[in-house]
């Protein structure tokens, strides 16, 4: 599973994002080199349709459930109940990460909802709504273990990592000597085996993993201080529209349909 969130500090960035993070394409790489204007709340609510860039490829965030195919996913439920709070109807635009950025500067879509991380990268360009995932780094042991409490601990200790990942920055930084893998269901299953002390991933991969397994046999050890915060990104002067969301999504926080949609696909209020 790919996640494009960022771990601020010492893994410098969790550009996911994931994530995915996953996250790190920063504005006008692959993008247009005209930006369209500032959406208008005006035009959307005239329209009565607020269009979405997001994946549907990025479960359990952005996807199509088997059987029906409809598009689903923890962010398409949050903008589709923002929508509903603004009076106007989300609709949805699919397309691929690395295109997504230049879609919304185009004006194919008015906002992406996809687990876009807030950096102060993105923020010179884009403008962003509230947060509504809230995700830390963490480690995962046995549940048994009882040697690593903190990242210090994993001086010495073996960690399954991916290569590529902001994870294998922060475990060697830590002190810790990698075993390579391909990816979480892997480490996941060294661990069991033994073979590895712990893995470090985003806390939201544990989660959802946790959701549909119930793995009794592995724990969160620690969690990093830092925490990455994905929020709704829109175009770059749309402050009016920014309004409109944030106020939808406080009142979504304040009605408990955040955490309700949360613990759906986490089991944990991931939200706040």
């Amino acid at each position: 599973m790919k996640y494009r969130l960022s771990v601020l500090g010492t893994a410098a960035a969790l550009t996911l994002a994931l994530a995915g993070c996953s996250s790190s394409t920063p504005a006008g790489e692959g993008g247009s080199s005209e930006s369209a204007a500032a959406t208008s709340l005006q035009e959307i609510q005239d329209a009565g349709v607020l269009t979405v860039g997001t994946e549907g490829t990025y479960k359990p965030f952005s996807y199509h459930e088997d059987g029906s195919g409809e598009l689903t996913g923890y962010d398409v439920e949050v903008i589709t109940a923002v929508a509903e709070k603004m009076g106007v109807e989300a609709e949805f635009e699919e397309t691929q990460w690395d295109a997504i950025f230049a879609g919304l500067e185009a004006g194919r879509f008015d906002v992406i909802a996809n687990q876009v991380s807030i950096t102060d990268e993105r923020k010179a360009t884009y403008d962003f709504s509230e947060p509504y995932t809230v995700s830390s780094g963490v480690i995962v042991t046995t549940a048994d273990n009882d040697d690593i409490t903190s990242f210090e601990d994993l001086s010495g200790k073996t960690t399954a990592q991916s290569l590529t990942s902001n994870w294998y920055d922060l475990a060697t930084e830590s002190g810790a000597n990698v075993e390579p893998v391909e990816g979480w269901a892997q480490s996941v299953t060294l661990l069991e085996q033994g073979r590895v002390d712990a893995t470090i991933n985003d806390e939201l991969t544990y989660l959802d993993y946790q959701n549909t397994n119930n793995n009794e046999g592995i724990k969160i050890a620690a969690t990093t201080e830092e925490s990455s915060q994905s929020a709704v990104a829109v175009r770059k002067g749309s402050t009016e529209l920014v309004d409109a969301i944030n106020t939808a999504l406080g009142e979504l926080r304040a009605d408990g349909t955040l955490t309700e949609i949360s613990e759906k696909y986490f089991g944990s209020d991931v939200s706040e």
